[in-house]
């Protein structure tokens, strides 16, 4: 049975991050920690209440493709009307099209709830948020009266759509058509891997679309984006004849089996009409205002499936009783034990907690910065905020969802061999989180984004002082804590490690490259482990407030120092001294 992580998420909020102060920035005066709490109560409800009781009916039923569209399962589709009537789909999106306009840190923290409670049913208001945020930044003043109001609404929804048989991560590769036809285009091409790109939660569709227009430079020069809506929008705001495109079939994958993964056929007929968004050709520019969203909200993916593996181990670790562990700790002394005191179940167990945690904490104080440097009146105060978030989208994206697949894996584990039997629940976290890693970039192309665009580009600008802040809250608390020695460790091994980077990107960027995901996941560590110790240190201050709450979060730390993050070290290594036998290796010989 899923939980709400209340607890965890105020503290991360109100304590560790210090949301309270975003009500100094223009558009959040209204914001404040209770109107958080007030949401989150509410979120929680609604992800224990409605969202996870049918999230191993959607692993089992999953979404069926028909002649006439897809169809989801009955009980996805009135969760979807209920999520929509009780104002979720507005609560990130701006007020001037109807939305809430809640900053970034809340809605993050909300959608770690969805995600935790149902990751298949989260994807499509996922998908929507990205297509509101590129209309409202790129789309003309038409353009935002005609769709907004109906996706911020939930009326209806919207999608990204990127991908093609041919041209995978490579975008440069797109051939779809866009045929100039008035004031409009027609658009004639495949589309794969769609999320939600069919459904029939809502009545139209609304697809935000990368082609390229005839006649325009080749490569990703010549890429523009259009809005093709599934169900053409008359003058009047009504629905009118259904374009020109189709779902032709969806995929059959290991999990999320509730999300339909969609090909998507445009022009069969006479050419699905698409108007285009901003200027022509530079469509990529405009996506990547959805993809960088959408790699904030797969980054949280990552932990919240962690967290749900974690409670879900939890509760069966607490009821299995199995031997006894060596040494005379715990409970009834000589008798069975449940199998949670045996030494390795509690490492487990410490591990998994430990790394959600650490990755909810990077998530969060990502998405503050995000807020900030969106919202600040200081305009260098804006540049610095907005530069420490997009350093730090990478890794939220690469090294929260590689950590989500190991901790579900462990998850497993801990029910042994009934953790392969499929009625147990355990498997399907593990098959759900698998795509997290792969959709949105791939850890391999988050690291390489860390390391050319965010590490390489301003020569560790961002990097340095992300780190000499951390150096100067540790080098404090090293006094009072074991912990924070840890810590600060870790981040003298970034450091070290930056510095070796750098050296390799000039000397050849292939070695760089080489060593990127050991980087970046040198760089998940070390920042969670900064964050963790600060969590240490405010747990201790605030312990009589809630005794076993605090006295746990520094059980959680102090097992993350030490069982986590010596990895650090040895990643550090690898980043000095690594590249060598990775790009000297001949494919040929493997």
């Amino acid at each position: 049975m899923y939980k709400a992580p209340l607890k965890e998420l105020r503290f991360v909020l109100h304590q560790l991050v210090g949301d309270a102060r975003l009500a100094e920035l223009p558009g959040l005066e209204d914001y404040s920690t209770d109107l958080a709490d007030s949401v989150l109560e509410e979120a929680g409800t609604f992800a224990e209440e409605v969202l996870a009781p049918i999230n191993r009916t959607g692993d089992l039923v999953g979404a069926k493709w028909t002649p006439d569209g897809v169809v989801m399962p009955p009980e996805f589709k009135a969760a979807y009307t209920q999520f929509a009537d009780g104002g979720w789909t507005q609560l990130r999106a701006p007020q001037e099209h109807g939305g809430q306009g809640a900053p970034t840190i809340l809605g993050t923290a909300v959608e770690e709830l969805w995600a935790s409670a149902n990751l298949a049913f989260k994807l499509c208001p996922m998908l929507s948020q990205g297509a509101v945020e590129a209309i409202e930044q790129c789309g003309t003043p038409a353009q935002k009266h005609q769709y907004l109001p109906k996706i911020i609404s939930g009326e209806w929804t919207g999608t990204m759509v990127l991908t093609e048989p041919q041209a995978g991560s490579d975008l440069a590769a797109i051939r779809t058509r866009a045929v100039p036809d008035g004031d409009a285009y027609r658009l004639y091409g495949q589309k794969i891997f769609i999320t939600y790109g069919d459904h029939d939660f809502t009545p139209n569709t609304i697809h935000l679309v990368l082609g390229r227009i005839e006649g325009a430079p080749a490569g990703t020069k010549g890429i523009s984006l259009f809005i093709v809506p599934k169900v053409m929008v008359n003058d009047d705001g009504s629905l009118g004849e259904r374009n020109d495109v189709r779902c032709v079939s969806i995929e059959h994958k290991i999990g999320i089996h509730s999300s339909p993964t969609c090909v998507l056929s445009f022009g069969d007929r006479s050419g699905a009409v698409g108007y285009l968004v901003g200027e022509a050709n530079r469509g990529l520019e405009y996506m990547f205002i959805m993809m960088n969203a959408a790699r904030l909200s797969v980054g949280l993916e990552g932990y919240a499936i962690a967290e749900r593996a974690y409670q879900h181990a939890l509760e069966y670790s607490r009821n299995r009783v199995q031997g006894r562990p060596g040494g005379k700790r715990g409970p009834s002394e000589g008798k069975p034990l449940p199998i949670a005191y045996h030494p390795d179940v509690k490492r487990m167990l410490l591990t998994m907690k430990a790394h959600a945690d650490a990755a909810r904490a990077i998530a969060l104080y990502t998405a503050a910065q995000l807020d900030i440097g969106r919202r600040h009146t200081d305009a260098a105060v804006r540049g610095a905020a907005q530069a420490r978030g997009d350093l730090l989208i990478p890794v939220v994206k690469g090294w929260s969802t590689e950590t989500g697949v190991a901790m579900a894996s462990l998850g497993v584990q801990v029910f042994g061999g009934m953790g392969f039997v499929e009625e147990t629940g355990a498997a399907q976290f593990y098959r759900d989180v698998r795509i997290t890693t792969i959709y949105e970039g791939t850890t391999g192309i988050q690291a390489a984004d860390l390391v050319g665009r965010k590490v390489a580009r301003d020569a560790a600008d961002a990097m340095s002082k992300l780190i000499a802040d951390m150096v100067e809250d540790l080098e404090p608390l090293t006094a009072s804590q074991p912990s924070a020695a840890a810590a600060l460790a870790a981040v003298g091994a970034l450091r070290d490690a930056t510095t070796n980077l750098l050296q390799s990107w000039k000397q050849d960027p292939e070695r760089a490259l080489a060593v990127s995901v050991p980087y970046l996941t040198l760089s998940g560590l070390a920042i969670g482990g900064w964050l963790l110790a600060r969590s240490y240190d405010l747990a201790a201050a605030s312990m009589n407030d809630d005794r076993e709450f605090y006295q746990g979060k520094q059980q959680i730390v102090r097992a993350y120092m030490e069982q986590v993050l010596p990895q650090a070290h040895a990643l550090a290594v690898i980043v000095k001294s690594g590249a060598g036998s990775i790009v000297d290796a001949d494919p040929a010989l493997f």
